[in-house]
């Protein structure tokens, strides 16, 4: 018997630490090589790590949360050759997975107690389909949950419907549960508290009536064939974005505050809030700037689904120079989007309503919508971020106008 010490490799892009996302082995397991052994978390990515060797778990690093150095030991093997160390050779590749939807179905297999052993691309997929990972059976190690397991549950109709409660009487509950803040969540927590402490943030709402937007999407939509992705009023509001950049430079720049240099860029590279199961993120359109209306709206659609289904690069993931946010549907009124650093400006779109509006003297039914835009103050003065929201505005009431030289 010898030991196999398996150190924290270099996970890509100047990585210098990680934090431990997820254990999926541990102390006394016996493990194959190649199989998985836990999920670590840069700034960018989580990313999965499977074992170098075959052997008996012998010791690991820290807990889930703990964050330890590229090069220190990250687990010990006990195994059958010559005492070694594993020095990383290749930046492992982040897990894959595609988003698989599910219905109820019956004849579940028994739930299993404990901790349940997979992936964070699965859990992700798992959360999304509404599938109770509980109730799958897995084929690997320890029972752990495989892809193939997953898919296979999943195919066979696998989500789980919430079970009936009997109406009961009104109690006191007490307690509390602690969380422990971990993984992306912290991250989001760390990037958003630095945002909102470090950058004077300029807050600007107007609102638009995008009921000929609307009705060009409606005719464009219907000449598309049947199966085609439709086209999204998000896509129309990249495009109107990337062409009003050009009048406001200062808005699609960066701050680099360690050599205090405003860099503005002649790229638009388009980051895209997306919300995931894990958080959120923000995958990034590149050289939005070069695309059409198809191609943008399909990328804005390759980018997000990538981010919520843990398929996104670290490049993927990272380099934008403005963002969009929606929530969509629960857009609200109004919000007060935090700019994602280094960039200088965000814009959020609300909810999109119907209500009275009086044009030219008369009382009409028009599809109205908000914008709610935050400035980095220091560098876009209030006067130009409103001009910039208001020239936003025009493109987007005028939609002819997004399709001009």
């Amino acid at each position: 018997m010898s030991e196999y010490i398996f150190k924290l490799p270099d996970l890509g892009e100047g990585t210098v630490e990680a934090e431990i996302a997820e254990w999926m082995v541990q102390v006394g397991d016996v493990v194959a090589e190649e199989a998985p052994i836990c999920a670590m978390l840069t700034d960018k990515a989580a990313v999965e790590l499977t074992a170098p060797v075959s052997g008996r778990v012998v010791s690991v690093a820290g807990a889930e949360g703990d964050t330890i150095a590229v090069g220190t030991p990250l687990i010990v093997f006990e195994t059958e050759g010559t005492a070694s160390t594993a020095e990383a050779e290749k930046t492992p590749a982040p897990a894959t997975a595609t988003a698989t939807a599910a219905t109820t179905a019956a004849g579940q297999p028994a739930t299993r107690s404990g901790k349940v052993l997979t992936s964070p691309s699965i859990r992700a997929r798992a959360r999304e389909a509404g599938i109770d990972l509980a109730q799958v059976q897995g084929s690997g190690p320890r029972g752990r949950i495989l892809k193939t397991d997953f898919e296979a549950f999943a195919a066979s109709g696998g989500a789980v419907p919430l079970p009936a409660t009997a109406p009961v009487a009104a109690t006191k509950r007490l307690g509390s549960t602690e969380v422990k803040v971990i993984g992306l969540r912290r991250k989001i927590a760390e990037r958003m508290a630095a945002s909102a402490r470090e950058i004077p943030h300029f807050s600007y709402v107007d609102e638009v009536d995008v009921s000929a937007l609307e009705s060009l999407r409606a005719h464009l939509n219907s000449r598309l064939a049947n199966g085609q992705p439709t086209l999204t009023p998000l896509a129309f509001l990249g495009l109107a974005v990337v062409r009003l950049l050009r009048d406001f430079p200062q808005c699609n720049a960066h701050y680099d505050a360690e050599r205090n240099v405003l860099i503005q860029h002649d790229a638009v590279h388009l980051g895209v809030a997306t919300q995931t199961s894990d958080g959120l993120k923000v995958p990034v359109v590149r050289h939005a700037e070069a695309r059409d209306l198809e191609g943008l709206a399909a990328e804005i659609r390759r980018v997000s689904t990538a981010a919520r289904d843990n398929t996104a690069t670290r490049e993927e993931l990272g380099g934008s120079t403005i963002t969009i946010t929606s929530l969509g549907k629960l857009g609200g009124i109004v919000s007060t989007p935090i700019i994602n650093q280094p960039e200088v400006g965000i814009i959020g779109v609300n909810k999109m309503v119907e209500r009275p509006v009086v044009v030219d003297g008369r009382v009409e039914v028009r599809t109205m919508m908000n914008l709610s835009s935050s400035f980095d103050h220091r560098f876009v003065d209030g006067y130009e971020g409103a001009a910039m929201i208001q020239a936003l505005k025009e493109l987007l009431e005028q939609p002819a106008l997004i399709f001009m030289p």
